[in-house]
């Protein structure tokens, strides 16, 4: 475990899933995910009958994100700098799959991660590394959920704190929080990154959503 980062709960975000029946929220200080069902006529939060999944210690579950099939689920563990690979059961419950890796093998300095986004297709999944400064880029296996590792992307600045896929899929936006930069990728066909030479100045980028125009 991390002394500093763990010393107590640290719930670090909430994911309702699709059917707005259930919540998960990644506690990175203790590592688990806590599973509720949503109460929408009393406006609570009740444990579901899984009520949480472990995550091995010293991991620190940080962000989530859902397979847009409804069949799996992927947790970024910042400490740990690693993604868990889980099935997404019709009652809300979670069984893991695999737990892979978010740095080369041969990185060797300090890293924590961030973010973590699945394609609009549901062919990748993508995760941004803080020390790195990288976007990982994990291929998805549609039947099994597991992952299969197709590179890293630098993001041309240093922190990527957050990062976004625009929802037609065709490009990626990352956000360098120490450089204060946004830089724009296009997405190719087989997941990989190319920098498409648009930066945007802006202090401190923390965090990016995309509204939609007109009715």
């Amino acid at each position: 475990m991390n002394p500093q980062r763990q010393e107590k709960a640290h719930a670090h975000s909430v994911n309702i899933d699709e059917s707005n029946t259930h919540a998960y929220v990644c506690d990175l200080g203790m590592d688990k995910v806590f599973i509720y069902d949503i109460d929408h006529e009393n406006g609570k939060l009740t444990p579901s009958q899984q009520s949480s999944v472990d995550e091995v210690p010293g991991q620190g579950p940080r962000h989530f994100t859902f397979h847009p099939s409804g069949k799996f689920v992927y947790v970024l563990n910042e400490l740990g700098c690693t993604i868990t690979a889980y099935h997404l059961s019709a009652n809300g419950g979670l069984s893991p799959i695999e737990t892979v890796g978010t740095l080369p093998d041969d990185w060797e300095g300090d890293n924590t991660t961030a973010d973590i986004h699945t394609s609009p297709d549901g062919n990748y999944v993508y995760a941004s590394n803080r020390g790195h400064h990288s976007l990982v880029i994990y291929q998805v296996d549609s039947s099994s959920g597991r992952l299969r590792y197709v590179g890293h992307e630098q993001t041309r600045g240093e922190t990527p704190r957050n990062f976004a896929i625009t929802p037609d899929g065709r490009f990626v936006l990352a956000e360098n929080q120490d450089t204060g930069t946004v830089v724009t990728f296009n997405r190719n066909a087989d997941g990989t990154l190319e920098a498409t030479g648009s930066v945007i100045d802006v202090p401190a980028p923390v965090c990016i959503q995309f509204m939609p125009v007109g009715g």
